[in-house]
């Protein structure tokens, strides 16, 4: 059977830069609990066709690989739990664990997912949770072999060829992010324990935990954003009222408080 052809100039995807983006992605999605830390345990990892292809014979592998990182993770963030606290706050330790059994990592091909990255969904369960909405974490718009940058946002899990709304293109204090919108409500914020964000910013608290809503009309398809804020959003330079809901062009640089700029555009 023939191979899948790459072009010797596209990036090629490791299993390294998976289990990397696992654990980061495993990290990104803790739920705090009053004495303990729930970490994601169920992973669905999104490749580009060829990707998946190319990797086809070695998943069993990857995924064994995987959750032999994952669990080291988590000891080691016990360990350093215990390390760090312990002294000045015994009763402030807090168990990290997952409430699975064991780690459920699925690979699935996904022709929105370029060449060379990878787009990882994540839960706290088999079930999603109440109140949880899960993380999302990309590779889009960076190089695939680092791993220390983020481009992430939380967001409803989605499923290979579901429709992309609009992007939105940032860089806040993790590094350049891209979100692509597949649902018709997005909040965006600093978020908090109880206040999970679909486009969470890590960003000074000038950008509110809850700073602006972005909302489409499912029959036209407009966008309009709502400013919630304590610092204001500005819209192509114009500072919007705050809790009033305004039509969002097509294209438009969106400013969270004078601290990020998102980049947004409609697709067609």
């Amino acid at each position: 059977m023939a191979q899948p052809q790459q072009n010797p100039g596209e990036p090629k995807l490791s299993g390294q830069t998976i289990i990397g983006e696992l654990l980061r992605n495993m990290e990104l999605g803790r739920f705090e609990l009053a004495y303990s830390v729930l970490l994601p345990c169920v992973f669905r990892v999104y490749l580009n066709p060829e990707d998946h292809a190319r990797l086809a014979g070695v998943v069993d592998l990857i995924v064994e690989d995987a959750a032999r990182a994952l669990r080291s993770r988590v000891a080691e963030l016990n360990r350093h739990a215990g390390n760090g606290m312990l002294r000045r706050a015994p009763k402030n330790k807090k168990e990290f664990k997952i409430a699975c059994r064991d780690w459920i990592i699925d690979l699935l091909p996904d022709p929105e997912v370029p060449a060379g990255n990878v787009e990882i969904h994540s839960e706290l369960n088999e079930i999603p949770q109440p109140g949880y909405r899960g993380v999302k974490t990309t590779l889009t718009g960076r190089d695939p072999t680092v791993t220390s940058q983020r481009v992430t946002a939380p967001s409803d899990t989605r499923r290979a060829g579901e429709r992309v709304y609009a992007e939105i293109h940032y860089e806040d204090d993790s590094g350049p992010q891209t979100l692509l919108v597949t649902q018709n409500e997005v909040r965006v914020g600093r978020g908090g324990d109880n206040q999970p964000m679909d486009l969470a910013l890590y960003a000074s608290d000038e950008v509110s935990r809850e700073h602006l809503l972005l909302r489409r009309d499912p029959a036209t398809g407009v966008f309009v954003i709502i400013d919630q804020s304590t610092n204001g959003t500005w819209v192509d330079g114009r500072r919007l009222k705050r809790g009033v809901e305004e039509v969002l062009p097509d294209q438009a640089q969106i400013k969270v408080a004078e601290v990020v700029s998102l980049v947004f555009e409609v697709r067609k």
